[in-house]
């Protein structure tokens, strides 16, 4: 639910507004930033961008080979929409 709808659904009040910040700093936080706009790109400098990213952010190696399998199990279409499931695409 986008945080204009959350707020709408509760009459824009404040706590509403406050709580729906508080979602989308949460879901923020999940996924790490990764700069792949002007940057390389070949798969294999996505996903070592990626990896930097998930790394520096503190993701388990158990994370980071979850989103390694993920991506590397499609095509190159695959691996974008990987990479920006996982992260903050930027």
């Amino acid at each position: 639910m986008a945080k204009e709808d959350f707020v709408r659904e509760y009459d824009g009040s404040e706590e509403a507004s406050r709580m729906a910040d508080a979602a989308t700093t949460k879901a923020n936080a999940r996924k790490p930033p990764v700069k792949l706009t002007g940057q390389d790109g070949n798969a294999f400098a996505i996903l070592g961008l990626c990896q930097r990213a998930a790394k520096d952010a503190g993701w388990s190696q158990e994370r980071r080979d979850e989103f390694m399998a993920e991506a590397q199990s499609g095509d190159y279409g695959h691996l974008l929409a990987t990479a920006m499931r996982f992260f903050d695409v930027r």
